[in-house]
């Protein structure tokens, strides 16, 4: 194994940021070359085979491999030709199980259709379309619409070799083209999770900018494959989904993403956009605090949005995209019909069904907990998960302060990964 770098790490009750590191499995010495954040290169299948044997191969008697596009923690990405549809271009995402138990497998693919399906779902010219999805000896596929362009992150390498980053116009108005996408999706109770220049691309002879490869899918899989890869076992052998510098504080601590979660990786692109730095140069090194103004000038009303994008924590932040859009003058501006839930849940959004993804409306104002019985949920809660456990009940708390004592136990108990200490938290608070 090997440990890489990650950036230090701000943590409660401690008043100096220390450094966190990437633990990374012990590299494979044959052809299946991966990306650093790759824990799981099996021997079968494509995973044994060099780019140069992946041309032409054939999978699931259809889909024919062109090249391999990149490479992630949980598998590669492909280029390929749809046979069945007169060889059209679609790329094919996969994820390999870290098991191969039955068990695990059975629970990845129930749990991986699941998701998929409620992709599927998803209808708007910003975002490429989810066509299928399949399995084959052990791997999952998902089959998305090729989309023929460049990512932000190569027309900002572009701009930088002609001097100049992205301005503030531009950046405005990608705001304005991106921000009613993500009102579309948040409206359906779903978080992208993964915003990065990377991530957004412009096609090709087109002047709006597409969303694409969603983390949804991928937090899904890696909940299960974290929950079940070994029995017992405390060590989670799970990929983290996001991008580090990209994703908020909740979601690279505890794997918690809200609609404001996609805000901020919004708001950190942006301004990466604007000022051709990575996001680990536009941080303070002991504080962490943003400085990225110190890079670019923008007007007042910019900077203020952004800053509010950036909060480190997600109740500081805006809500959702149309508040954003409201602050920048855009309210309207949406590119699509969007629907009109009456409620939307405050919560990050859970692998559920679509019957359970329907919003929730907010507790009723309830007298306030009793201190005495949330520190017993705070050390019953560290008994199971460590020192993580204040930050996640402070984080529960601050986004539904009025909750009842059965509630707060459920709510705790949804964050424990294992399912068996899950129980045993509930059982513990519900006998005293």
């Amino acid at each position: 194994m090997e440990a890489v770098y990650a950036g230090p790490l701000k943590l409660k009750n401690i008043q100096q940021p220390v450094p966190a590191y990437q633990i990374l499995p012990a590299r494979h010495s044959d052809a299946t070359s991966v990306h650093p954040l790759d824990t799981s290169a099996p021997s079968n299948l494509l995973g044994s085979a060099s780019e140069e044997t992946l041309l032409d191969t054939i999978i699931d008697g259809r889909y024919q491999i062109h090249r391999v596009l990149g490479r992630g923690g949980f598998g590669r990405t492909y280029l390929a030709s749809d046979m069945q549809r007169f060889g059209d271009l679609c790329v094919l995402k996969e994820f390999v199980p870290t098991s191969r138990a039955d068990y695990t497998v059975q629970k990845s693919r129930q749990l991986f259709e699941q998701e998929a399906r409620v992709l599927y779902e998803i209808q708007h010219p910003q975002i490429p379309r989810f066509l299928a999805w399949f399995a084959e000896k052990g791997r999952l596929f998902l089959v998305q619409e090729y989309i023929d362009g460049k990512t932000y992150a190569t027309l900002l390498r572009e701009k930088l070799r002609q001097g100049a980053a992205f301005s503030e116009a531009e950046v405005t108005r990608w705001l304005a083209d991106l921000l009613p996408v993500l009102e579309y999706l948040h409206s359906l109770n779903i978080v992208h999770r993964d915003i990065s220049p990377d991530n957004v691309m412009l096609p090709d002879g087109q002047t709006h900018p597409m969303l694409i490869d969603f983390g949804l899918v991928k937090q899904a899989v890696n909940q299960i494959w974290a929950a079940y890869a070994e029995e017992g076992s405390t060590v989670s052998q799970a990929s983290f989904v996001g991008k580090l510098g990209y994703a908020p504080p909740e979601q690279i601590r505890m794997g918690q993403c809200y609609p404001c979660s996609d805000l901020y990786a919004l708001g950190v692109t942006a301004i990466v956009l604007l000022t051709g730095q990575e996001p680990n140069t536009l941080t303070e090194r002991d504080s962490l605090e943003w400085c990225w103004q110190s890079y670019v000038q923008v007007s007042d009303r910019l900077t203020q949005i952004l800053n509010k994008m950036l909060s480190e924590k997600p109740k500081d932040r805006y809500q959702s995209a149309a508040e954003v859009m409201t602050a920048l003058g855009l309210t309207g501006a949406a590119s699509s019909p969007l629907p009109n839930p009456s409620v939307r849940s405050s919560r990050p959004t859970s692998n559920v069904t679509q019957q359970q993804r329907s919003p929730i409306p907010p507790p009723k104002p309830l007298p306030v907990l009793d201190p005495k019985f949330v520190e017993r949920c705070r050390t019953e809660l560290a008994r199971c998960i460590g020192p993580m456990a204040d930050y996640i009940v402070e984080d529960i708390l601050s986004q539904t302060p009025h909750l009842k004592p059965e509630q707060l136990v459920q709510a705790i108990a949804a964050e424990i990964p294992n399912s068996k200490q899950a129980e045993t938290f509930q059982q513990k608070l519900r006998s005293r």
